[in-house]
């Protein structure tokens, strides 16, 4: 969600100083957000002239393969659609919220460079870390996840691996969790059916039930809101080694007071 989210506020300034946006410098625009891209096409719905003097555009429709975000994540294919956007042109910010849907697959493959990748791991880490309390991040802090390994199962099922280690010790403790993960209300993840092993040793259902709840509760797309950013998740199927998703998200927070 935060790639398209980087992506959307990007839209923000596909308008030119004299009030007309073209679909090569929208193009271009959003290829600045990126490290690179395979295939990126941008649509423009021009309004009429004295709509576009007011700073409004009817429609951005944006479609992309292979779109690096990162030097090391690859995103599949990317299509976005917005709403109306309305600018104001001096100040070069929203009057109205901006409104777009998405569609984003990844495959089973890219996730699984990506995670080989040091700087994807370590963001995953920090970010796993903040989601903890004092006291257990302070103490995850001395861990580090190795061989990191994502496999979409048949029946909307995920398989992740690795190690875990402790820094400054050889040895390393084998971990896996199978999940049946789901959206609930379009905003939380629920992880129906987890089960986790350590070296082939099932955790006990408390533990098991205890992280399923801290997932549920840390990844709430709700907490974007105070930030100005509304998003929701629309779909979300696992098909052919790909993650498919369909995303809402409105951006709120460049609108004037």
């Amino acid at each position: 969600m935060e790639v398209l989210t980087f992506l959307v506020s990007g839209l923000i300034s596909l308008v030119s100083p004299t009030g007309v946006i073209v679909d090569r410098v929208a193009e271009s625009q959003i290829r600045k957000q990126l490290v690179s891209a395979e295939q990126l096409q941008v649509r423009i719905d021009n309004a009429p002239s004295h709509q576009l003097i007011q700073g409004r555009v009817d429609r951005v429709r944006v479609a992309g393969r292979g779109l690096f975000p990162l030097k090391e994540f690859r995103i599949d294919t990317l299509e976005l659609d917005t709403d109306p956007i309305f600018f104001n042109l001096r100040t070069r910010k929203l009057q109205r919220p901006l409104q777009a849907a998405a569609r984003i697959v990844l495959t089973e493959k890219d996730i699984n460079q990506a995670l080989q990748s040091p700087t994807v791991t370590k963001r995953l880490r920090n970010l796993g870390i903040r989601f903890l309390q004092r006291r257990e991040a302070q103490a995850a802090e001395r861990y580090d996840f190795l061989n990191l390994n994502v496999t979409f199962l048949p029946q909307n099922r995920i398989r992740v691996q690795g190690e875990l280690q402790e820094q400054g010790y050889p040895d390393t403790l084998k971990i896996v969790a199978e999940a049946d993960p789901k959206i609930i209300n379009g905003r939380s993840l629920q992880l129906d059916n987890l089960k986790i092993t350590a070296n082939g040793q099932a955790t006990p259902d408390v533990i098991t039930r205890a992280i399923a709840t801290r997932i549920a509760e840390r990844f709430d797309l709700r907490q974007l809101e105070p930030s100005g950013t509304l998003a929701r998740i629309l779909n979300f199927k696992i098909e052919d080694s790909t993650l498919q998703l369909a995303t809402f998200i409105q951006i709120r927070s460049s609108v004037e007071k």
